[in-house]
């Protein structure tokens, strides 16, 4: 009725977790930096607990805890990368928190993870990745972020 009524969605996708945001293209893996998957960023972690970075609907969990994929209410697909290399641990260190399937808010979190263990032979790097090309700003390039800050927006 006159858009009166119709929810607003927020265009922006928040840092999964606190730490150092970086472009995608500085990531220290080609199938990353390269962006075959995406455009996006990159949180180097300094917690342990990766968050929802929007509200939207968990699309999809690997059974090893190091990446999930969501359907952002604001129509971007995301792609969420625990690490470098991290599916070789088979899910030791993970914790799923939540299920494919859900829709979750922003700042739920979604998988625990231990940093200091992980660190010790991984790269932890945390990817943000928009899957379905859709443009996107980054407004938070080279800065420490936490859940409050938006480190992608939809461009129009």
């Amino acid at each position: 009725m006159f858009g009166f009524f119709k929810k607003k969605t927020d265009p922006a996708v928040y840092a999964p977790v606190k730490g150092k945001c970086i472009d995608i293209t500085e990531v220290n893996d080609e199938g990353f930096s390269s962006k075959i998957m995406g455009d996006g960023v990159a949180v180097i972690p300094e917690e342990s607990v990766i968050k929802a970075p929007a509200d939207g609907k968990l699309t999809m969990i690997f059974e090893t805890g190091h990446a999930f994929g969501m359907e952002a209410d604001n129509g971007l697909e995301l792609l969420l990368h625990i690490g470098i290399d991290t599916v070789n641990e088979n899910g030791k260190g993970f914790e799923i928190l939540k299920k494919a399937g859900e829709h979750v808010k922003k700042g739920t979190p979604i998988v625990r993870f231990d940093l200091e263990a992980l660190k010790e032979k991984y790269d932890m790097s945390t990817m943000v990745i928009v899957t379905n090309g859709k443009e996107v700003s980054k407004p938070a390039l080279n800065q420490t972020v936490d859940e409050t800050v938006p480190v992608l927006e939809g461009v129009e």
